[in-house]
């Protein structure tokens, strides 16, 4: 029993491992799926669409992006788990910003009347308890999230001759903080008894000023549509392995 926690824990540490080095970690999570199984153990991605936005700029409007990971769901009891994962592809940020100043007059008067898309990239790490209904396929989950920042610019666009045919993009890395941090709450459903896919729907409320050089705080906000898909489950059931569901 301690080899194959331990070989797991090994499997996990080597995908946290591969987002630095390439863009395959997904591609790995599902080669790996049916070895990060078992039955106190569920593995599998973690998708959706991300609602998100600003807190602190005066004028900004929602802006959506694509989010995807992994995850594992711990069974501590029967309707008890502990969730946790990565979110490798986390965009937060907002759009409708007013066009600000760059310190180039070319540009300033070029871009006096663009929109501007703050976008800032996270890699993700949730950790929440989530607690299923008795015989139910409801269940309610919350708890922090950290997310490190790996990118960070302002989208300049405006229309000249067609529909955003002006862009360019600004560095603000220097501008915002490294690590995030926040708390998640949410509720979802199991579509079916077994290893069916999970439905939810989730909202993280950033706690720190991720600003470290603009005139205004900044919090992260998001509202997230979520998809989780077991994979390799299937697989691991029939060499004998259930789950609690």
């Amino acid at each position: 029993m301690e080899i194959e926690i331990k070989k797991k824990l090994f499997l996990t540490v080597t995908l946290c491992l591969l987002y630095h080095i390439g863009q395959g970690q997904v591609l790995i999570s599902l080669l790996l799926g049916d070895k990060l199984n078992s039955d106190k153990i569920e593995f599998g991605l973690d998708g959706g669409i991300a609602f998100t936005h600003l807190n602190g700029p005066n004028t900004s409007d929602m802006a959506h992006a694509l989010h995807l990971g992994f995850y594992f769901d711990f069974y501590l009891k029967e309707s008890l788990q502990l969730h946790t994962g990565v979110i490798v592809k986390s965009t937060m940020g907002a759009k409708g910003i007013p066009s600000y100043s760059l310190g180039d007059e070319e540009l300033d008067q070029m871009l006096s009347t663009a929109d501007v898309r703050r976008r800032l990239g996270y890699f993700s790490i949730p950790i929440f308890l989530k607690y299923r209904f008795g015989n139910s396929n409801f269940y309610v989950e919350a708890g922090p999230q950290i997310g490190w920042r790996n990118k960070a610019y302002d989208e300049f666009s405006d229309s000249i001759l067609e529909k955003n045919d002006l862009s360019y993009e600004h560095n603000i890395k220097g501008e915002i903080k490294r690590a995030d941090i926040g708390f998640t709450g949410g509720f979802g459903y199991r579509l079916m008894k077994g290893h069916g896919m999970n439905l939810g729907l989730r909202y993280y409320l950033g706690v720190i000023d991720i600003s470290k050089s603009m005139p205004d705080p900044l919090y992260n906000r998001s509202l997230y549509l979520t998809v989780g898909i077991p994979i390799g489950a299937g697989k691991a059931e029939k060499n004998n392995v259930t789950t609690a569901y």
